[in-house]
């Protein structure tokens, strides 16, 4: 259904006249008969009376004004909704960890550039412990890490999880079967950075089987475990997501182990009263949703 239309037929409507009409919409009287008439002749039915006394509503027009005035408010309300947003101007300063670079920081940004052309966008990929030190020191606004952050100024919200598993490369002497994690934890294991929450998880884990000095090689770079994993470096801990075209093509393997440490966090922290940061907390939920329904929940789980 044609908006200039109903727009049409909502300014007859309270002008009750298809003269005054044309002339407010800087148009023809013909040109409004028109629109009206195709505008009947979609819904079927009469919207006007005409007689010596001017225009009226029939009982008909009468239901359809009020959705047309519902249908234009709306209208007029997300047009107001984008021009807001495209006349933002700054600067925000976003901190990502490695796991959501590659994943789903790409869509992300390019929301962000759509919607917010005149503002820059400052990226910083680290650590969560680091990014969580530079939040409350104020020189981030909004970080994407593993853990809630507590503090006065910021506040934290659980976006969602990755599920995690020992993976390893297809052709390297780590892809067998192992008795339990005591067995396992004698090969080499490549985790996240020192002291992080994957890494602090997984010792938690090892500790609870009763294996108390494991093997742990950590690494604060995603694209340096993947590499490591594929030359046959031993065997990872990190979320299936991240090297799933690897899975795909058969290069890595994921062992067969029910024993695994807890999901990998995605936390967005932001800092209390920064201008319009909650515009895009709000918008990295949308898009973690959209992604979720692309991947599956075998690869991410969100959080309710």
């Amino acid at each position: 259904m044609n908006l200039k239309f109903l727009e049409t037929f909502v300014w007859v409507a309270r002008l009750k006249s298809f003269r005054l009409t044309a002339d407010k919409l800087f148009t023809t009287q013909a040109s409004i008969s028109s629109r009206i008439a195709v505008l009947e002749g979609e819904l079927g039915v009469k919207l006007f009376l005409r007689d010596s006394r001017g225009v009226s509503l029939t009982p008909e027009g009468l239901k359809v004004l009020d959705y047309a005035e519902q249908m234009l408010d709306t209208m007029q309300a997300l047009k107001q909704s984008i021009e807001t947003r495209s006349s933002k101007v700054g600067r925000v300063r976003i901190g990502v960890m490695d796991t959501v670079i590659h994943t789903w920081l790409s869509p992300l940004v390019a929301q962000m550039t759509d919607l917010y052309p005149r503002v820059e966008i400052e990226l910083v990929a680290d650590t969560s412990l680091n990014l969580c030190d530079q939040l409350q020191k104020g020189f981030l606004d909004l970080i994407l890490q593993t853990d809630l952050v507590r503090h006065e100024s910021v506040r934290s919200l659980e976006l969602a999880s990755h599920p995690l598993g020992w993976i390893v490369a297809s052709h390297s002497i780590y892809n067998r079967d192992y008795a339990d994690l005591g067995e396992l934890a004698q090969e080499r294991i490549i985790t996240y950075s020192k002291n992080s929450r994957p890494h602090q998880d997984l010792l938690a884990l090892m500790q609870a089987n009763g294996v108390l000095a494991p093997r742990l090689n950590c690494v604060n770079s995603v694209s340096a475990i993947t590499r490591l994993l594929r030359d046959g470096f031993g065997i990872g801990v990190l979320p299936p997501v991240l090297v799933a075209e690897e899975l795909a093509r058969g290069e890595l393997t994921l062992l067969d182990i029910d024993q695994r440490p807890p999901n990998l966090q995605v936390v967005v922290s932001w800092r209390v009263g920064v201008e319009w940061v909650e515009e895009i907390v709000t918008l990295c939920q949308q898009v973690l949703g959209e992604y979720a329904r692309k991947v599956g929940e075998n690869y991410i789980v969100l959080s309710n």
